[in-house]
């Protein structure tokens, strides 16, 4: 009878290491969890914050051709021939919608 108390506290023993072992794994994929979610926000800012950046510095090289630079001519001309051509676009479509 002693072999069987001594083995169900065995088991016991084990069982209690188990649930202690098993609630640590839990905090730590909860601590898990947390952390990815802060590093995804942080990574969204980021990603916004070089949209932002770049548009910035899109507008800066079409200034920078307005005033006479000769290294983004090329891009501005054909910022330009695309704006014209959208607003002769929506001239066309303003001239079919009042026929």
């Amino acid at each position: 009878m002693e072999k069987l108390s001594d083995l169900t506290k065995a088991v016991e023993t084990k069982l209690n290491k188990l649930v202690q072992h098993l609630e640590k794994v839990v905090k730590e994929n909860e601590a898990l969890k947390s952390e990815l979610l802060q590093q995804q926000t942080q990574q969204n800012d980021l990603q916004e914050k070089y949209m932002g950046l770049q548009e910035k510095y899109d507008q800066l090289k079409i200034a920078n051709s307005l005033l006479g630079s000769e290294d983004f001519k090329k891009e501005t001309k054909l910022k330009i021939n695309s704006l014209v051509r959208e607003i002769d676009h929506c001239i066309s479509q303003l001239t079919h919608t009042t026929d």
